[in-house]
Formats: C-alpha cells, structure tokens, sequence
C-alpha cells in the first residue's frame, strides 16, 4: 500500500480518504534513450515529421539493452567479479594431464589442488606405495595418511564417479578446476630392458609412456622430486617437472635483504620535497619519488658517500607516494653496547636495532657461519630479560639435524638430550660472560648462574600445543626447518612474546629441503613489509679471518 500523506499538525489522525486510497503501481523510471524521445516529441510536435523521424530509433536502442529475461541471467553469470573478490583468470591454453610421483603427494598432502584447471592422474603403483609409507610418526607418514584421507574424501562426494573422473572442486578448493584419475585398467608399454619393470618408478614411467600415446596430442608430464626418476624420464623422451609449488624463490639471490642503498643523487632530488623533525634522540624524514614504491615498512636503506655525512635509517611508514625514515641507535658505539657487546658493521647495527625493539614481534636474521648471529640474538635477549625486564626468560631451540652420521640415543631429560646440540649457545655465553671483567671470579661465576637459570633449551618436538607469555624465544639453525615447522613454532607466541629466527641457508643439513623451500625462506617472504617483523641478512663475517676465507673459496 501507498504511504499515506504526512500529517499537517502533531498528533493529527489520518483521514479515512488517506486510508481508502488505492494502490498505485511504482513509476518505472525511464532510460536515458526514452527520456530523449519524450523531450523530442514534447518540443517538437506533430506538425514536425523530420524531428520525429529522428528521434524514432532511440527507443530502438533501448530495446537492444533491455533483452529478454533469458539473456539476461546469461550475462549476469559471465559477469566479472566484484573488485574485492578478484577472480583468478583461467589459463586459454590447453589442459595438460600431470602424472604425480609418490613423493609429491608424501612431500606436500595438499598438491592435489594446486595444478589450477588442468587433470591430475594417479598410478595404482602411487598407491600402493602411500600404504607402505601411512605407519609411523614421521613427516612423511602424517603426509601420507593425510593424502589418503583427502582421496577417500574426493571418492565419497555426491555424485564421484572414479570412471569419469573426480572433480578436485567438491571438497571446497575452488582453485582446482580440473579432475583426478585413476589408474582402473592395465595400460600397454614398452620401456628398454636396462629397466627392470619391478622397481615402482619404471612402472610409473610406463604409465606415463602408455598415457602420452592414448592421449596423443595433449601433453602428458611426469611431476616428481625425484631428480634421477626425471633424469630417466628425459632421457626416454617423456616431458617431465619438479613440484614448484613449495619453492617460495626461484633463486635464492633473490631473497629480500631487508637494507636498500640510496642512490647517489638522493639528497639532490629530496632537497625540495623533503620533510625533516626532531623527536627525542631521532630524526625523522618524509621522502618523495621514485623510490618510494621498492620500499616496505621496517626496511632499512643507507646513504654513503664520499665527503657527505652517511644516512642509517629505518621506513617506518608508507602512504600513498612517502614514505617517513627514522634514523637509527648507533650500537657501534661503546656507550650503546648491549651487554657488553658493540657492533662492528652496518648490517649487524641494522639487525642489533631490530632485535632492541619491543615494537617489533618477529625478526629473521640470514647470514653466513661467523657473522654474530646467535651473539647478537643471545645479547639483546639477556639485556631485555634481565635489565629491561621486558620478558621473563630466554626459551632457546633448534632443529636436531646431525651434518653427519648420527650418534645415536641421547641420555638424560630433555635438556640433557638437547646440550650437544646447543655447543653454539655455551660458545656465546663464554664470550658474554667474558664481558664481565670488573666483578672478579665469585661474580663471574653468580653472573653465569644467573644467566642459566633465565635460559631454557626447549626440543621442538614438545612444542605442539605450547603457548609462549612474554618469552623471548630464538630459533637456531632455521634454515633446516620446513615451512610447516616454522609455522608450528611462530604460532606458539603469546601476547608480550618475541621470536628471533637465525640461518644460513648455505648450510642446509635436512635431506630434501632447498634454499628455496627452507622454513626460514618462507618465513622471510611472508613477513616481509609486515609493521611488527623485519628481516636483515648480514654480509660481513666478525669470527676471524680464517671462518671468513674459508666462507668465501670453499
């Protein structure tokens, strides 16, 4: 019913007339073409035909952009989508059928749905060779009871048909557009006789041999970690690739840095635009151009020039085309020492201003064997603890990955079993307890005490489930870790709690792990430009010349 006219004077009743008035249909409001052909009629009248005539195909047109209800819902459904949900633009080229090895699906669980639009097959071999790896508690095994789980999900969806193939989108990823196949019949080959047909990978080769020729022209690749089963792929003429998808970096050269170099001219371009303040011991500066948008918060850029005074500061915000530099604490300096212990480069102040500051949760050190990595960590960590109180105590962990043969068992409880591992942490200690020279060996010794009892050295296999309250928490060797334990260990952090991760991910020690799928290369990818994490990869070796020499030439 219409609304009925508003009343003339408060608390005024409604006429009966108000109440009887029937109900009118909704003026649809003409299009834009229509109101032309109105106004031309209006002005022109019938005594004009000319004007009429020209005004007649306008509504025409209307018609051309009202069509029938049928077409209609056909446009809306290839609509674009809404700029908030941006949509994945579908490959144009065609669908490739991608053969899984045994150790993509025990590697990643979650590679089924990452291959987009194209089908994915599955040899009987495959798995057979996932039930002799689901018992026990190793990584592997969890992966491959996991990948067995998601199979008997994508089977037991309304509607699966295995004949015709299993649609990867039922179970919610609608990334995956395309089907997954299994191996339901014998299927013909040939391979050379140098390859015994018992082994599983010969028969995974056979597959793909048999599948390239069924389904000649479209392309059938082998996807597998295994260099020599590639190797052999290729030298058979079969197309063949490594599972990409758990590479955070192509090349490792490409590793955020966390510092940037000014260019030369930089004083000389900002000199009209630039901003500067004072606050407290730090200068600020609000900076303009090209430069701007290669930058990320907590990033740290440098000017050296000869004869200018140089420039060490931090971005600690970017809007729109600025971005703000603050100037950094000079640790180089005796009187900034932190527990004794000054820096002796750039990147370490970079990295020591880094680890100073209670605004920032998560840093990432990268470097190479000797460039004070664990010193720095463990220094900053005992001033805050023990000075500042800004935490309560040091939880210290790293991944247990022998560089040769292992030893065996380990005796005694879990701190026990973790001292051979931790040689780096009493190393360090040593030196910072050096530091210490004007208290005498009673004080030394009370001084170290002190120290051990606010370090604890945790095992990671016990950090499931664990929640860290203002801890400062430092993860050794993390370039041994995958991506999925680092997660596991950067999820354990409380409120008030800092986490500081060290690497060289020159020295990868766990079987199967890359510079580009290391933990702490995933870790540094993704927390970059984050305002509460910041990453920096020191350059320049401090243990001695001959830690430095021997990082370079061997």
């Amino acid at each position: 019913m219409p609304l009925p006219p508003a009343p003339t004077k408060r608390a005024a009743l409604l006429s009966k007339d108000a109440l009887d008035t029937p109900v009118r249909p909704l003026a649809r409001p003409a299009s834009k073409p229509e109101q032309v052909a109105r106004s031309a009629k209006d002005t022109a009248g019938s005594e004009r035909p000319k004007q009429e005539l020209q005004t007649e195909p306008l509504p025409a047109r209307t018609e051309k952009r009202s069509p029938s209800p049928v077409k209609t819902l056909a446009v809306h459904s290839a609509a674009p989508a809404p700029a908030g949900k941006a949509r994945k633009p579908k490959s144009s080229g065609p669908k490739k059928l991608f053969v899984l090895d045994t150790n993509v699906l025990m590697h990643d669980p979650m590679c089924l749905f990452r291959f987009e639009e194209h089908d994915i097959f599955l040899p009987m071999i495959v798995l057979e060779e996932l039930d002799g790896h689901k018992k026990g508690m190793t990584e592997v095994a969890r992966n491959a009871r996991q990948t067995s789980r998601t199979l008997e999900a994508l089977a037991g969806a309304q509607g699966a048909d295995i004949a015709q193939g299993l649609a990867l989108s039922t179970t919610g990823y609608s990334e995956a557009r395309g089907h997954l196949l299994f191996q339901t019949k014998p299927l013909a080959y040939d391979l050379p006789l140098s390859l015994p047909q018992g082994k599983a990978d010969n028969q995974i080769l056979g597959v793909v041999a048999a599948l390239r020729k069924e389904h000649m022209p479209r392309e059938v690749v082998l996807v597998s970690k295994d260099i020599n089963m590639r190797v052999k792929a290729r030298a058979l003429g079969l197309l063949t690739d490594d599972y990409q998808n758990d590479k955070t970096l192509e090349d490792g050269d490409l590793l955020y840095a966390g510092s940037l170099a000014l260019p030369t001219d930089f004083w000389t371009r900002q000199s009209k635009t630039l901003e500067s303040w004072q606050q407290g011991s730090n200068t600020f500066y609000r900076i303009t151009g090209p430069i701007v948008p290669s930058l990320m918060i907590n990033q740290f850029v440098f000017f050296e020039a000869p004869g200018e005074p140089p420039l060490y500061a931090r971005v600690t915000e970017i809007r729109a085309k600025t971005a703000v530099l603050k100037t950094l604490k000079d640790y180089t300096h005796l009187k900034n020492a932190v527990w004794g212990v000054t820096t002796r480069n750039r990147e370490q102040n970079f990295a020591m201003n880094l680890l100073m500051d209670p605004e920032v949760d998560f840093v990432t050190l990268a470097g190479n064997a000797g460039t004070g990595k664990t010193l720095m960590a463990l220094a900053s960590g005992l001033t805050q603890v023990l000075d500042d109180r800004r935490y309560t105590e040091i939880i210290m962990t790293r991944a247990t990955v022998s560089v040769g043969e292992d030893i065996g068992f380990l005796p005694g409880t879990e701190e026990e079993k973790m001292g051979p591992w931790m040689g780096a942490l009493d190393d360090n200690l040593e030196v910072l307890g050096k530091n210490d020279s004007g208290s005498g060996e009673w004080g030394r010794a009370a001084t170290n005490e002190l120290i051990r009892s606010r370090i604890k050295v945790k095992s990671m296999n016990f950090m499931r489930g664990r929640t860290f309250l203002n801890k400062y928490v430092i993860i050794d060797e993390a370039q041994n870790l995958t991506p999925k334990q680092m997660k596991t260990l950067i999820t354990r952090a409380g409120p008030g709690t800092k986490i500081v991760c060290m690497g060289n991910l020159a020295q990868i020690d766990t079987p199967y792990l890359t510079e580009g799928s290391s933990g702490l290369t995933f870790a540094v990818d993704r927390f970059k430009g984050w305002p509460h994490g910041g990453h920096i990869t020191l350059a320049r070796g401090e243990r001695s010349r001959l830690a430095d020499f021997a990082s370079e030439v061997l």
